[in-house]
């Protein structure tokens, strides 16, 4: 214990001894108590206990235990505290007697007025450490930071600051009696008295206020900065077990039990409520000879009972998960006490003491359970504790080299345990129970010794009893516990899961079930709780149904106690002896008591069955049940599967360091023949000399000597399949899906992440402790040159600068990412991404780990991924990356469901066409046991299995995997001298290693360069790997076969340590290395034939190199049993594989009929095995006719096992050449012999073929060749095959189990050893659910433990879940490429962030220039707006010059007629051209779309949710149009901010119009006058409808024009916009509608502002009468200035200066007479505009895309409103013909975006009625019809389809026109579009309009469309026509048509035929249009 007496009598102490021993004999009722001088002599032999060692503890370990109320009706006293708490409770009791109760203790009233709430102090402040763990306290000097407990607030530590001068010194000594602190909360200083303080700090106690009692412990700063619960207050003297984390001491051992508790609130009470015992070794020597015996309660109450030695058992309800248990010290944790964490991470660990040290044997046999939520404590001597009790360590003893459980000591001792019951809820008083004598199991002496078995007994439903005497034999499990618990479930989850509330079941059912659930069990399986799990909730399903049917009551159903017994025996009967039932009358005592006896009496050679059910069907207390489980195999694995990873590593070097397995070692001395293998080795080592086997190149007979062997070299490059770097398409899609996630969260709204704000992208990778993965994920950041990409590094410096961006969670991780999040503050434009890869690896949380004393990584990855720094930095977002993400898929996780981002599910091979490689992984590996080939992929060695069985019992006391080992090392060392010199050895090897070996040794040998395989023999046990290194090292350096191949142990905490002679020649393959190159990951060992022994508690996701053909897991057994654990280990197998490989020759073979052969595959094999070995071996291969061999692997895989299978990928397996002459990976080597065995059985299986494509066997002898008929001919692309796995039997049946469909498969397995299970009736993961589906199961499901670092995570309800929301999964599975996706995602995530900053935008020069109209007329080009003189005399060019319209028919001038057209027939081109765009910056003056976000604009865009939708008003504004000759109602949605743009009637808020300025408005500088109207369709998100920035932010009146349909959609969008909803009947209208609509608004609204201001006495003419009218694809506006004359440039130059559209509309309005012109617009901005020569400022021109337009001047001229396309220029060109002014500003220019949605897109043309699907698509000459046909009619407005076909049906309407611009088209009073190669003449109707020169113009057809009155034939004759000219009317219908033709009197002059009369294809109630065609006489 550390303290200075070391033995020697002290007198204070021998008093203070023997005064405890008088006092414990007094109230010991029963048995002698301790001895006094064995308290004195033997406590300084305690363990030692550095104080460095000793982390502070933790506030999560403070909950509440749970009350429970005791089942005979007495109260269960629990305390509030946990224990250790409850051991200073125990000494400072007051009480007298333990049976009395407690005096109350009456506190002061507090003050009026003051705050009473728990955790506050009377003036109110918040004084928990949760509330102020971050802030900075003042104290004064002189006073620490303690922490007080409150009684109501258990989770809780209040905050006080007091003097040390009162608190204790490091001994427990010298502290000053009285008190004085100050309230750090509300400041107030000077308490003198602790009553005083505690009332002010609202302790509220209910006993008296000590300061000893309730001031608990010191608060420390981490290194974060953050406040946390220290060591405790050593209030008493060293020897109490609260000091010891205050002191040090030495070393020594001695007994020291401790029970480890760790009480917790997770629903299943799991494991991690474990409570475990772990002990340190003890030396018998150190017992008192003396018979005493201790008890050992777990009850975790304090016992009250004087009694030291019987110890009433707090009654609890048993909810124990299963693999993950709270174990009482039944049987002894070593583990735990040499890591209190255990690093599995499985519990949080405090421990209390334990009476005594109880005898215990080595295997740890963990034991009993606890509740809910309560806690268990092992207190010693009830009530004071004695000084001279050796009472555990509230932390337990660190973690020396091993872990130490007690060696059984001589003396007798019989500790008495108590283990808890079901109960009810009650909190109470103990009272003292006398305990009836059956109610105790007396365990025998030597139990394990005599039967060779230690019973596992799983706890069942009722009261377990006590056990006393030899505790360590037996194992108490509470692996199906839960099972039997009533599960609290909602009703929600209970329908979905089929039951009704009351449907659960009876004991008596849960008991038959469990019966014949151990029925059924197979002789190798073990019960798992999962399976269980179903099978309950399969029977509860039965009864619902049943019940639900027969409407009968539960009644009906159950058995009654009376036909219990003969049902329970009548199940067992069939078990063929393997299920025993006891049945008692009185306690469940006597069945286990009997169990026991008759196991200790066995004669050994008697068969013992594997269960025996003990029931008690008491008339009392009803039928209760427990489960012994006594099988050799069942009960040890079921005992070792409680361990946790890091607990059996710990038991395991232990049993290595103590020489426990010397007897095992010796019985290894010898070989299976019997000789003594170290004298064999060096008899051969003797007779070989100095020479050594040939490396390469040469059989294993031929040697040559140690120096040659060392020179020689490879002459030539092997082909080795090095795998460069590249980005395949599966990668490059998850990494498009991860980008898009992040946009995402971008768009979500809640303004987590603003990708708008960041220019630049930055990273950090953390990875796992793996030096190996370090350097891998440092080369593939090397070869994907991410880091040149970014702009991070330059070329020169990336490589040596790469380092910095990996960092390993180990102890540099602090500083190294301390320089990381300087960066990522000091940057705040850059984007970070710190990528966690291998995420699910130590998962516990930093609380947790700093009482843990064990590997020193723990919990770094919470205190990187989860500290505060990354929550809160707005620009770093958080990657998770994993392969097993389960532990992140919690109902804690931090990680919305919506941000995992799961690998793309490999279904067909069709979509990897173009990818040579396929990924194989688990899911191809389970689904390759069905194809029936004689040598699977997955193997289970059964050979080895029965091996392994026969030791098994013979050394129970070791841990299974140790004698694993042991046995491994000897087969491998067997098979080596096997296959060299014994030959008599072969037949005591297991085939499978034999062949493995004979592979191995071979494969180099027939290869010209020493290429061979590689071997993972996978040992997690980091001294077993050592030894089984240096064992096999010993073997083949005596066996001469060092320059053969090579063995390396992979340690991930260090580098690869290759021999130097295989570095050279792995440098010669490579042949361009630098001279100090090693190998510094797998993938460097391409080609070296190796055995890598893979140590470490997990595999850390290292990628090994094509070469590896062999895993060996025969290691890997029921110790792993969570489905992450299993996984992991097979994914070391997982990897790409040639497409060939799988696709092979074979395809055709259809082998489906043979299935799988009936006999098991893998005893065949072994028989077939034992067969090959004796047959002497041909001279062409040293194959040994094992699972390698090409022929059975190759030939006999069924190709096509699961026809339902679409994918060939994972079935055609057929080329599994694995074989020891391994064609299939090195090419060069034959086989003449195995490739002949293999054509035979190939042209068998082919006659029996139905589907075989070969015309004969000889053709399919050749395919097989393929990879060595090519070595002929050089180098060649070899196959990548999968690798072999050799597994036990218990993971095989696991992985397996989807050949035989009734076994559970790993997926149904816990998913980490981390989390628990909520309840134990849930819904099945089925095996067919993808990633996403799983992940919702899980999170559903589970929960967790309270030492995983998402447990803080808790919502304050289910709902209400804090997920960081710039946080991200990214799962896939192992080995798929997930490294190469995440970087590829940082370079497209930058890409995008620089595009968010970029915008293409048309870039095309205009059209129709070289006859445009040249004005003789022009202005000087300084002029900044047009002189209206000089405009108006120009003459306006009819040519359309808008690159957009580069396809529509020209408009006919005089020019035009002389351009000669080339009679080019392509031009008819169907698809839209790709029109150029050009990527430009944006600038601070653009206009965005939804998706931009920043603080200026964020009011503006109102993306706040808190913002209502119903904060704007809709409001109906009706006036009447001339033109539809209908009153017309439009609804404005006006947003309250937006109202004062409006004026409203007085009294009922009417909308009465839209205010308008005046033109004589002084120019304000904060305001453009003209409202601006968009009309937007289909880009809701992506019309640039944001004009803050284009406005510089002024005040400005914008309206969105929206169909009906989209106005939710972009009322959702762009909240704060006013919109402008287009009637219903507008819905398919086109663009003309629109525009139409917004003119005749704008001119009624106008009339009415006249009116309105007319009466407060403004001119008429003086209200603005401008509009703008703007599409929503503008992006920026430029200005072209021009340059003076400069000195250095001759000539003046253009400037290009971007401005915002306010300047630009500003500029436009300043316009001197502006009321003169009709239209004002700007030209399309091209790159070319600055180059050219600059032009006239202004043009008088058509204008589009934005224009200023005068709704007074052009009110008679108005948009044709059926117009789908062309509509601006056909209004452009009658404005013109009216003789307004169109003015075109040539110094600015519109960008105008490219938009791939939305918009004036196409309609999707369909058939109305859809006969059937596939139909071909619909071309436009079929969007006419003749009338009253049989035409399939269309689904599309009738305009539309005109307006199409007239553009697609040039050549049969104006046939004459085509390419002859000289004689165009007459159109009047419209122009539409006709085809590109015809040129339209227009001419108005109208009189005084202003028309182009026809004069002499022969035109070669006439266009009416929709004539009105103005056009009379009459006009008509004005005109001359070519002779066969043709004409084309266009009416509303037929009548119209009919006195259309009369009326203009056409038939004079053109010749019409009844069948030229057609329609449109709609039908008649969609209005079609109809023309008519005729030719000109």
């Amino acid at each position: 214990m550390g303290n200075s007496y070391a033995g020697q009598l002290k007198s204070a102490r021998f008093e203070e001894a023997l005064h405890n021993s008088i006092e414990a004999s007094l109230r010991c009722s029963s048995v002698v108590p301790r001895p006094i001088f064995s308290q004195l002599y033997l406590d300084p032999d305690q363990p030692p206990f550095l104080p460095e060692d000793v982390k502070p503890k933790v506030e999560e370990l403070d909950k509440e235990l749970v009350h429970r109320y005791s089942q005979n009706g007495t109260l269960d006293f629990s305390n509030n505290q946990t224990v250790n708490e409850m051991e200073d409770e125990e000494e400072d009791e007051d009480m007298s007697d333990s049976s009395s109760p407690p005096i109350p203790y009456s506190q002061k009233p507090a003050p009026e007025g003051s705050c009473t709430t728990d955790g506050f102090c009377q003036a109110g402040k918040d004084l928990r450490l949760v509330s102020l763990c971050m802030e900075q306290i003042d104290i004064p000097a002189g006073f620490l930071l303690v922490g007080a407990k409150s009684p109501n607030l258990p989770e809780h530590i209040l905050v006080c600051a007091v003097d040390k001068r009162f608190l204790p010194d490091d001994h427990g000594k010298n502290a000053l009696l009285g008190f004085s602190g100050n309230c750090i909360g509300c400041g107030e200083r000077g308490f003198r008295y602790f009553t005083e303080f505690s009332n002010h700090i609202n302790l509220k106690l209910t006993t008296q206020p000590k300061k000893q009692k309730h001031l608990k412990y010191y608060l420390v700063r981490s290194s974060q900065g953050v406040l946390s619960k220290g060591p405790l207050i050593c209030w008493k003297a060293p020897s109490l077990p609260e000091c010891r984390s205050r002191q040090s001491s030495a070393a020594s051992h001695s007994a020291k039990p401790n029970s480890s508790v760790s009480p917790s609130t997770t629903p299943e009470g799991g494991s991690t409520n474990g409570y475990k015992s772990g002990f340190t070794q003890t030396d018998s020597s150190v017992f008192s000879p003396t018979k005493s015996s201790s008890a050992i309660n777990l009850s975790g109450t304090q016992d009250l009972s004087r009694n030291k030695n019987i110890v009433k058992p707090l009654a609890l309800s048993v909810q124990l998960v299963g693999k993950t248990f709270a174990t009482a010290p039944l049987s002894l944790r070593a583990s735990d006490v040499a890591n209190g964490n255990n690093s599995g991470g499985r519990n949080n660990v405090m421990s209390s003491t334990l009476s005594r040290p109880i005898p215990h044997s080595t295997s740890p046999s963990p034991g009993c359970a606890a509740g809910d939520q309560a806690s268990m404590s092992s207190s010693g001597p009830p009530k004071k504790r004695h000084r001279g009790w050796s009472p555990g360590s509230p932390v337990p003893p660190p973690g020396l080299v091993v872990p130490v459980p007690t060696i059984r000591p001589l003396a007798r001792t019989e500790p008495l345990l108590s283990v808890p019951v079901p109960q009810s809820m009650l909190t109470g008083i103990l009272q003292p129970q006398p305990i009836p004598a059956g109610e105790t199991v007396i365990v025998p002496e030597n139990l394990l010794n005599n039967s060779g078995v230690r019973p596992v007994i799983l706890i069942g439903y009722g009261t377990l009893p006590y056990f006393y005497g030899n505790v360590g034999d037996i194992v108490v499990s509470p692996l199906l516990v839960n099972c039997y618990k009533s599960p609290q479930l909602e009703n929600k989850d209970l329908d979905l899961l089929g039951l009704t509330g009351s449907q659960l079941l009876t004991v008596e059912n849960m008991i038959l079930l469990t019966i014949q659930y151990l029925v059924r069990l197979g002789p190798d399986q073990i019960p798992l709780r999962e399976e269980f799990e179903q099978i309950m909730l399969k029977a509860m399903q039965e009864f619902t149904l049943r019940e639900h049917s027969l409407q009968m009551s539960t009644q009906c159903v159950s058995v009654s106690p009376g036909q219990l017994p003969w049902l329970a025996r009548l199940i067992a009967s069939v078990s063929r002896d393997m299920v025993h039932v006891v049945i008692t009358q009185n306690s469940l005592a006597e069945g286990i008591s009997e169990t026991l006896r008759s196991l200790n009496e066995m004669k050994h050679r008697q068969k013992l069955p594997d269960y025996v059910v003990a029931i008690c069907a008491s008339k009392i207390r009803g039928n209760e049940f427990c489960v012994v489980v006594l099988g050799q195999y069942q009960s040890r694995a079921l005992a070792e599967s409680m361990l946790t990873t890091s607990e059996f590593l710990k038991e395991i070097s232990y049993e290595l360091i103590t020489g426990k397995v010397s007897f095992l070692a010796s019985h290894f001395k010898n070989t299976s023949l019997g000789d003594d293998l170290d004298k064999l080795l060096e008899k051969m080592q003797h007779q070989r000399g100095d020479s050594v086997v040939i490396p390469f190149n040469g059989d294993v007979n031929e040697c040559l000597s140690s120096q040659e062997a060392a020179a020689m070299v490879s002459g030539q490059e092997p082909d080795l399949d090095v795998d460069t770097f590249q980005i395949y398409q599966p990668q490059l899609t998850v990494a498009r899906k991860l980008l898009s996630q992040v946009c995402a969260i971008a768009d979500s709204g809640n303004q987590s992440l603003d990708l708008g704000h960041f220019s630049k992208v930055d990273f950090i990778i953390v990875v796992p402790r793996s030096e190996v993965l370090v350097q891998q994920t440092l080369q593939r950041i090397r070869q994907s040159g991410v880091l040149v990409d970014l702009g991070l590094e330059d070329n020169g410096t990336a490589y040596q600068r790469a380092e910095k961006y990996v960092v390993r969670l180990d102890n540099e991780l602090q500083a190294k990412f301390e320089i990381f999040m300087r960066r990522v503050k000091q940057n705040p434009y850059t984007l970070f991404v710190l990528v966690h890869d291998n995420a699910h690896v130590d998962l516990t949380s930093a609380i947790s780990s700093s009482l843990s004393h064990g590997e020193p990584s723990h919990g770094l990855a919470d205190r990187v991924i989860n500290c505060r720094e990354v929550l809160e930095a707005f620009n770093l977002l958080v990657l998770q990356v994993s392969s097993f993400p389960y532990t992140l898929q919690t109902q804690q996780s931090r990680i919305s469901s919506n941000n995992e981002v799961h690998w793309i599910q490999l279904d067909n091979t069709d979509d990897v066409g173009s990818e040579e490689k396929l990924y194989f992984g688990l899911t191809e590996y389970s689904k390759s046991l069905q194809w029936g080939i004689t040598s699977p992929l997955l193997r289970c060695d059964e050979t080895f299995e029965k091996m392994v069985n026969t030791l098994l019992e013979r050394y129970p006391r070791l841990h299974s995997m140790v004698i694993r080992c042991y046995l491994l090392i000897q087969q491998y060392s067997q098979a080596l001298m096997a296959l060299t010199t014994m030959a008599s050895l072969r037949d005591h090897s297991t085939p499978e290693t034999l062949s493995i070996m004979d592979d191995l040794i071979t494969s180099p040998g027939k290869d010209k360069n020493g290429c061979g395989h590689m071997l993972i023999i996978r040992v997690p046990s980091l001294q077993l790997a050592m030894l089984a290194k240096e064992r096999l090292q010993e073997v083949r350096d005596k066996l001469g076969l060092q320059y053969r191949f090579e063995i390396l142990l992979g340690n991930p905490a260090s580098e690869l340590l290759v021999a130097k002679h295989f570095v050279t020649r792995l440098k010669a393959w490579r042949g361009s290395e630098q001279d100090d190159w090693v190998p510094r990951t797998y993938q460097d060992l391409e080609g070296l034939p190796c055995i890598v022994i893979l140590t470490g508690k997990d595999p850390l996701g290292e990628t090994f190199p094509r070469s590896l053909k062999y895993c060996d897991l025969r290691l890997i057994d029921s110790s792993f049993l969570t489905r992450t654990a299993l996984e992991q280990e097979v994914g070391l197998a997982c990897c790409y594989v040639s497409k060939e490989a799988i696709r092979g020759p074979i395809v055709a073979l259809d082998l489906s009929e043979k299935e799988h052969e009936k006999a098991n595959v893998s005893e065949n094999d072994s028989d077939e095995l034992l067969i090959d070995l004796e047959r002497p071996q041909s001279n062409s291969s040293a194959v040994t006719g094992t699972s390698g061999s090409l022929a059975e692997n190759g030939v006999s895989s069924s190709s096509a096992a699961d026809k339902s299978q679409k994918q060939p990928a994972s079935l055609n397996f057929q080329h599994v050449a694995h074989s020891s002459v391994d064609e299939g990976t090195y090419p060069g080597f034959t086989s003449g012999e195995t490739l002949k065995q293999e054509c035979d059985s190939l042209g068998n299986q082919m006659a029996s073929s139905t589907t075989s494509k070969f015309s004969s066997s000889s053709s399919a002898s050749q395919m097989f060749r393929w990879p060595s008929q090519s070595a002929k001919e050089g180098k060649t692309l070899r196959a990548a095959l999968p690798r072999i796995v050799i597994l036990s039997k218990a993971a095989y049946c696991l992985l397996s189990s989807q050949k035989n469909g009734h076994l559970p498969s790993s997926s149904s397995l816990l998913p980490h050893a981390d989390v628990s299970w909520l309840n134990s009736l849930r819904s099945v993961l089925h095996k067919d659910m993808n990633s996403d589906e799983q992940s919702l199961y899980y999170r559903q499901w589970t929960t967790a433990r309270q030492h995983h670092a998402d447990y803080s995570n808790q919502g304050e309800t289910a709902g209400s879940r804090n997920f960081h929301p710039r946080r991200l999964l990214l799962t896939g599975p192992p080995q798929v490429g997930k490294t190469g996706s995440y970087l590829q995602f940082l370079r497209i995530l930058f890409r995008m962030l620089i595009r968010l900053l970029e915008v293409d935008v048309y870039d095309e020069e205009e059209i129709n220039c070289d006859h445009a109209e040249s004005s003789e007329v022009t202005q000087s080009n300084n002029d900044h707006w047009p002189d209206i003189e000089i405009f108006s005399k120009m003459t306006f060019d009819l040519s359309v010059h808008d690159p957009k319209y580069s396809s529509i028919s020209p408009v006919y001038t005089e020019q035009l007629s002389r351009v000669k057209q080339e009679n080019n027939k392509e031009t008819k081109i169907e698809e839209p051209r790709k029109r150029e765009t050009v990527s430009m910056m944006l600038t601070k003056y653009a206009a965005y779309n939804t998706f931009h976000h920043c603080e200026q604009c964020h009011q503006y865009m109102d993306i706040n949710p808190a913002a209502q939708i119903s904060d704007s008003t809709l409001h109906a504004f009706t006036f009447s149009s001339s033109m539809l000759g209908e009153e017309v109602q439009l609804h404005f949605i006006i947003p309250k901010s937006k109202e004062n743009h409006f004026v409203f009637s007085k009294q009922g808020k009417h909308l009465e119009s839209m205010r308008l300025p005046l033109v004589s408005d002084k120019q304000n500088l904060n305001a453009v006058k003209s409202p601006i109207f968009t009309p937007s369709s289909g880009r809701h998100e992506h019309g640039l409808l944001n004009l803050y920035h284009a406005m510089e932010g002024i005040n400005h009146l914008h309206l969105l024009v929206v169909k009906e349909y989209e106005m939710p959609l972009y009322r959702k969008y762009w909240p704060n916009h006013i919109m402008l909803v287009l009637p219903g009947m507008f819905n398919n209208a086109g663009v003309g509608a629109a525009r139409f609509l917004i003119k005749e608004l704008s001119y009624h609204n106008l009339e009415l502002e006249r009116n309105r201001l007319e009466e407060l006495g403004v001119k008429r003419q003086c209200v603005w009468p401008f509009i703008v009218v703007m599409d929503d694809s503008c992006v920026l506006w430029n200005m072209h200035g021009v340059q003076e004359q400069s000195s250095q440039s001759m000539e003046p130059g253009a400037t290009n200066k971007n401005v915002s559209l306010k300047s630009v509309l500003q500029h436009i309005e300043a316009t001197p007479k502006i009321v003169h012109y009709a239209i004002l617009g700007i030209q399309k901005w091209n790159s070319k505009l600055n180059s050219r020569k600059s032009k006239a400022p202004f043009s008088r021109c058509n204008v589009h895309d934005f224009i200023l337009l005068n709704i007074d001047l052009t009110q008679n001229v108005q948009y044709d409103l059926n117009r789908y396309f062309c509509e601006d220029v056909d209004f452009n060109l009658r404005t013109n013909s009216s003789g307004l002014l169109i003015c075109r500003f040539n110094n600015f220019s519109v960008m105008k975006k490219h938009i791939q949605v939305g918009g004036q897109k196409d309609f999707v043309i369909k058939p109305k009625i859809m006969v059937s699907e596939g139909l071909a698509p619909i071309m436009p000459l079929q969007y006419i019809c003749a009338p009253d046909s049989e035409h399939t009619l269309l689904a599309a407005p009738a305009q539309f389809l005109l307006e199409k076909f007239l553009q697609h049906a040039t050549y049969k309407l104006f046939p004459k026109a085509i390419h002859n611009f000289k004689n165009p088209v007459l159109a009047i009073d419209c122009y539409l579009n006709i085809g590109v190669e015809v040129a339209i003449c227009y001419v108005s109707s109208r009189p005084h309009s202003v028309n182009v020169n026809c004069e002499g113009v022969f035109f070669s057809g006439l266009l009416l469309y929709l004539c009105d009155s103005f056009v009379g034939a009459d006009l008509l004759k004005k005109f001359r026509f070519l002779k066969g000219a043709t004409l084309c009317v266009i009416c509303q219908d037929r009548s119209s048509l009919r006195q259309t033709i009369v009326r203009l009197e056409l038939e004079d002059e053109w010749q019409f035929r009844l069948r030229d009369e057609f329609q449109t294809a709609n039908s008649s109630d969609d209005k079609p249009l109809y023309f008519l065609t005729g030719r000109h006489i």
